[in-house]
């Protein structure tokens, strides 16, 4: 891990903060009657945790209280590492992040529901049927399937939505054929068609249509298999982070940094960069400064501004930045 760091290591008005913090704890703790163990999680953390140990008042707090508790630090950078890591197998945030919010809302998607009527449209945002969404608090069915695509790994949580499928198509006798094996937003959609012409069957199960549909249209997102690219580079990311030192792991970026014309549909884009800059900075803990470290950022950072300025079209992020 990152080397020890202690309270006189850091700027004064820092060192000001961790112990009026610390007065605060020890004091909410006096209230509570608590004997606390702590924990840290990253370097500021740990400062704060030494520092609590070795108050004075907090020794003599500690010699008395009566109450046991564990109290866990953890450094706010990390934030930054959750909200733009990608965290493992699960289908729900896929849904989550790859598919247009619902209008109006933060916690839900639009769902494409063409598949369902008789249009031939390859509009991908056809306006004329409304859009289907995550939440269906009055079907008990698509509540248990949403569940699962939040508890269940991606390759499970499919296979409940091929299971509730069948299992509705059955009790409306619709002809269905069970196939077993891996499940393919094909066969999905294929199910789904079944539904398509029995106005009673859609009305019946329309929320677990809706999840299903999200589904579909989430495996088939080009997003999706970006978003497997960035997990497989963030895994690989925590390793190097562990053996070598952030100028490394820059250079290993630079090569991956490619204007608009160089890259093919599979390469990063300058806002993927900028994801995976936030999410480096985050996880690495205390940084080494030096000449080597400087000429890393000089180098990513001279790669990054060639590639924002050759973007024919800036995206509204792009533009906010420059």
């Amino acid at each position: 891990g990152p080397a020890e760091v202690g309270l006189g290591a850091l700027p004064a008005e820092l060192r000001a903060a961790v112990r009026a913090l610390v007065g605060d704890l020890d004091s909410l703790f006096t209230a509570l009657g608590l004997r606390e163990e702590s924990f840290a999680v990253g370097a500021l953390s740990r400062v704060v945790a030494a520092e609590l140990a070795g108050y004075a008042p907090a020794r003599n707090r500690r010699r008395t209280a009566t109450s046991k508790a564990s109290v866990i630090f953890v450094d706010r950078t990390l934030d930054l590492a959750g909200a733009v890591g990608h965290h493992g197998d699960n289908l729900a945030e896929k849904i989550l992040s790859v598919l247009p919010k619902l209008p109006g809302h933060k916690t839900d998607v639009m769902v494409n529901m063409v598949e369902l009527t008789a249009l031939k449209t390859t509009d991908e945002t056809c306006s004329i049927i409304a859009p289907g969404c995550l939440a269906q608090p009055n079907d008990p069915a698509a509540k248990a399937l949403w569940e699962s695509f939040m508890n269940l790994k991606q390759k499970e949580a499919v296979m409940e939505a091929r299971r509730h499928l069948v299992e509705a198509a059955s009790r409306e006798n619709l002809p269905i054929k069970m196939s077993m094996g891996e499940v393919t937003p094909e066969q999905l959609s294929s199910y789904i068609q079944l539904f398509r012409n029995n106005i009673k069957a859609l009305e019946n199960h329309s929320g677990l249509l809706q999840l299903v549909l999200a589904t579909v249209q989430t495996l088939k997102h080009p997003q999706t298999s970006k978003w497997d690219n960035f997990l497989a580079f963030e895994r690989l990311l925590l390793q190097t982070i562990g053996e070598s030192e952030m100028p490394s792991v820059l250079n290993q970026l630079l090569p991956m940094i490619k204007s608009y014309n160089e890259r093919t549909k599979d390469d990063y884009a300058c806002e993927d960069f900028f994801v995976l800059l936030i999410y480096i900075y985050s996880v690495v803990g205390e940084i080494k400064c030096g000449k080597e470290l400087d000429t890393a950022e000089e180098e990513v950072k001279k790669a990054l501004v060639k590639a924002i300025c050759d973007e024919p079209e800036p995206s509204p992020l792009l533009q906010k930045i420059t």
